[in-house]
């Protein structure tokens, strides 16, 4: 039986580049990922399949959405973003991020950047 015990602060201390989500876990056909995010750099994107879920644990995230406007979260604040609905992340200081998504989401939708991250290159 595997170990599913598991801190959160240990785990973000080996994420060392932004944008880049970690699996950290699986609960059925979801995975649990963390990731830090600073800066501009994730692309305007849509999931038309699937809602992902932003939680924040250190910092402040702001959520931007296309005909929806911006909403900012700060430490403990989430929020689901619906499928279909074009976004994108930012954070001017260092935001630490867990997210929980299906395990057919791509990273940014079919929206392919520098930041692109295929699921192979997310396990922890």
């Amino acid at each position: 039986m595997k170990n599913n015990k598991h801190n959160l602060l240990e785990l973000f201390s080996a994420v060392h580049n932004y944008f880049s989500p970690k699996i950290i876990g699986e609960v059925n056909d979801v995975y649990v990922k963390i990731a830090k995010v600073q800066g501009e750099d994730v692309p305007w994107h849509t999931h038309d399949t699937e809602d992902e879920l932003f939680y924040v644990v250190r910092g402040i995230l702001t959520m931007q959405m296309r005909d929806r406007g911006d909403v900012t979260l700060t430490e403990n604040d989430f929020f689901i973003v619906e499928k279909g609905i074009e976004h994108r992340v930012y954070s001017t200081d260092e935001c630490w991020l867990m997210l929980i998504e299906n395990k057919t989401t791509k990273h940014t939708g079919d929206t392919a950047s520098n930041i692109t991250k295929s699921i192979d290159e997310q396990h922890y």
